[in-house]
Formats: structure tokens, sequence, C-alpha cells
């Protein structure tokens, strides 16, 4: 089974035409395929070829999922048999239990209460994530709620986010994936305030809402690598080919910097197609492009140099504001099974998988472990500037996840057939990425009980 990753960008616009995150299956000589063909699916990203893509084959082919919740109900019968799931009310950990506690490590749980909002109540689901509107039937991966090995995760609060951020601005900042995380976050402060859409451009690429009752605004600023990078033109088309600059930002987000409080980076997805990089203006090699007098890289050095060129730029930053709190969102994994998305791939578990069905031998992970690495780096100077860093370290518990997707259950129009298994469904496993953000920030701005 492999794993891949396309971006259906358009899915949320429906009449949007753009390249969207792609992440391929196994031929690297589909990149080099037909500009016919790259332009039908324009909206699509190829994932490497890279055999670290694939899980194991002991791994998910050979998985058998425990029907509905009984397999993690015997697993963490000791941690429920004291909670009553019709009123639970978790504690926000103290500053000494978070000190101690790696929220990041733990598992998924039966919870019964299910998600904080519907399709009902969220006026906001993108066509795209709404799942039950595109005709997913089971509900069950509702119904499951992360627990850290060592202490709780504290539940979302709307009026108490709101209330850490009152006065601020937070941009996500990022992919299509960074989209998804921006829109989850809406449909759960929309159940205490509705905020005023006041700024959209003609792509939805950049967006910004306001909640007036807390003077807070929220940005969508998009990013295909987060870097500068040029896409290559053939008779006016896109290629699908970049060249991608490792030592500037992408100014189209960057401009904004100074006057965020909050800055949530996140990407990777795009990385996996042919690159040419450059540093000071020069060509100093590629990712896939197999030319001679090239250096040829693999995706990992492009994602590094990236990544490691944000965090510079950000603990450098001397117009920003003081109390910026930078945020590292890390690589959501896709969970295509028995193809990549234009050969049949599909995702239609219903059930998350336990810490022990997964695989921390993928790229997936290997694309995180690089990004905490290069935030690390900043931090390390940064917090010496006065900026704060946190990490929302989701990759481990998302890995646990593939029943989130819509699969194809995405409303698509153009491509049917298809299925999206990059993006979230909403509501969904996408909103306790959230949680992790309402106790970061509640933690590293020195909130916590």
């Amino acid at each position: 089974m492999s794993f891949c990753t396309f971006s259906p960008e358009k899915l949320h616009n429906n009449a949007k035409r753009e390249r969207g995150l792609n992440m391929g299956s196994r031929l690297v000589p589909f990149l080099f395929t037909s500009l016919a063909i790259a332009t039908l699916f324009s909206f699509f990203l190829i994932y490497s070829p890279n055999p670290l893509l694939t899980i194991a084959k002991q791994g998910l082919n050979s998985i058998q999922i425990q029907p509905n919740l009984h397999a993690v109900q015997e697993q963490d019968h000791q941690d429920h048999q004291d909670l009553d799931h019709n009123n639970i009310k978790l504690q926000p950990p103290t500053k000494k239990e978070e000190e101690k506690c790696d929220l990041y490590k733990g598992h998924w749980v039966p919870e019964l209460r299910g998600p904080m909002y519907t399709n009902s109540s969220c006026a906001t689901i993108p066509e795209s994530k709404n799942c039950f509107k595109n005709g997913r039937r089971d509900s069950d991966f509702l119904n499951w709620r992360w627990k850290p090995d060592k202490c709780e995760l504290p539940l979302f609060d709307p009026n108490t986010f709101l209330e850490i951020v009152r006065g601020k601005k937070m941009a996500f900042i990022g992919d299509s994936v960074a989209r998804n995380h921006v829109e989850s976050l809406l449909c759960l402060l929309s159940q205490e305030e509705s905020p005023k859409d006041v700024y959209k451009d003609s792509e939805d690429r950049f967006r910004t809402w306001y909640f007036p009752q807390h003077d807070f605004t929220l940005m969508k600023l998009w990013s295909k690598y987060l870097i500068a990078a040029d896409e290559r033109m053939v008779n006016g088309t896109g290629s699908g080919t970049f060249d991608l600059h490792l030592d500037r930002l992408d100014d189209q987000w960057a401009r904004h910097l100074p006057d965020l409080d909050y800055a949530i980076v996140s990407g990777g997805h795009w990385f996996f197609r042919l690159m040419y990089l450059h540093e000071s203006g020069n060509l100093t090699g590629c990712v896939y492009c197999n030319q001679p007098n090239v250096t040829d890289y693999n995706i990992s050095h492009a994602v590094r140099m990236a990544f490691r060129t944000v965090f510079k730029h950000i603990k450098d930053c001397k117009n920003c504001r003081g109390g910026l709190m930078a945020l590292l969102r890390t690589f959501a994994p896709a969970h295509f099974e028995n193809g990549a998305w234009n050969t049949g791939g599909y995702c239609n578990r219903t059930s998350p998988f336990s810490e022990a069905q997964i695989d921390l031998g993928t790229f997936d992970w290997e694309m995180r472990n690089i990004q905490i690495e290069e935030f690390e780096r900043g931090r390390r100077e940064g917090e010496m500037k006065g900026k704060k860093f946190g990490v929302l370290d989701i990759t481990r518990a998302m890995l646990m996840r593939a029943d989130g997707h819509p699969g194809a259950h995405w409303g698509n129009q153009w491509m049917k057939g298809y299925n999206d298994c990059v993006h979230w469904c909403m509501p969904g496993p996408v909103d306790y990425w959230n949680h992790f953000l309402m106790a970061i920030i509640r933690n590293e701005g020195g909130l916590a009980s």
C-alpha cells in the first residue's frame, strides 16, 4: 500500500483552477508525462516516488481493524473507568503537569459526546470538507478523543480561546491543509461568536475574518513552499516544475509577519515534484531533474532549507511585534491505500489505528523530524530576542487517523472516481489540532493554571 497526496485546492472553491498540493506514487516518470495530463489534473500534486513514502509490507496492508470501539475500549478501559462520558469536564493541566507531559504521545480513546459542531451549526464548512453532505454515512470516526499517555488534553473552549487572543492577530500560513486547519478553528469559534468576513482575494488564497466582540483578527495566508518559488510556464500554461529560492521567503505572506501576534506555519506537500534549487540567485541543484552537471538533491534537503529560511527570518525579524509567538504545525500525513490518487488509491477506513499499527519509519515522520529540527534551531536564538515559539506536533496522532479524510465524499464535480485522502472531514479529527493550539498558546503565553 502506498501513501500519496493530491490537493484539490479547488474543492473548496469550485471554479478555481490551481495546481494543488500533490503527492504522487512511486513512478518518477509520471512527473515528466504529457503537459496535457498535467493541465487536466492541475489541482493535483504528485507525491514523490521516494520508497520511504510507502508503509512497510507488515504495515497497513496486514492490519486487521477491530469492529468499532472495542479494540481501543479494551486497551483504554482503565483510563475511562471513572469518566462520565455524558458530563466529563477535563481541567487544564497545571504548568508543572504540562512540563512533564508530552501532549503528542498518546492514543485515541472512545468519546461518546460527539463533535463540538455539526454541518448544521457551522455555516462555513467548505463543500469539499462537508463529508456528510457529500454522502458519507459512517459516523464512528467522530467518536474519538486524543488521550496523552501521562495527562489529559483540555477540550477546546471557544470562549477561553477568544479571551486569550483578545485584541490579537493570528495567521495560518501554508497550503490547503493549513486552510483546512483555519476552517476548523472558524467552526469551533463560531459556536461562541460569528466573525465578519472582511477580506477575500479573487482566488480565496488570502482571507481575513474579524471577531468584533473580542477584537480578534484571524487570517489565512496561502503559500505553496513558504519560500519564494516560480512555476515554469510552457506556452502560457503551468508546467508543474518550480524554481525554488531557498534563501528567500515568499513575500506574499512574509510582508504580513510584522503585524502578527501569532503565526502558525506549516507545509511540505508541494515538495514532492520536480524542482530546481537556487541560492543567492545561482542554481545549486535540483530534485528529480536527473540532469548532467546539476547536483541532484533529495526532497529532505529542499524541505530542510526552506524551513531553515522561514525560522531564520522569524527569529531575526526586527519589525515584528515583541510578543510574536511562532508556531510550527508539523506535517500532516495522507492515507491513500492500494494506489495513488490517480491509480485508484482510496481511504475508506472508519476507525483509528492504534499506536502499534502505525509506522514511524515512513517519510511522513522524516518530514516531521526535519521540520522540528529546523524549528528548534530557530527557537534557540529567537527566544533570546524575546520571541515565543511552540510546536503543534500533530504527525503521530494523525498517522493513526486514516478514517478522517473525505475520500470519495468531497463533492467533486470534475474528477469523479478520485479520492481526497489528504484533507480532513469537518467535523473530524482535524478539530483536535485546535485543542492542541489552545493548550500551547495558554502554556507558552504563561496562562496555564
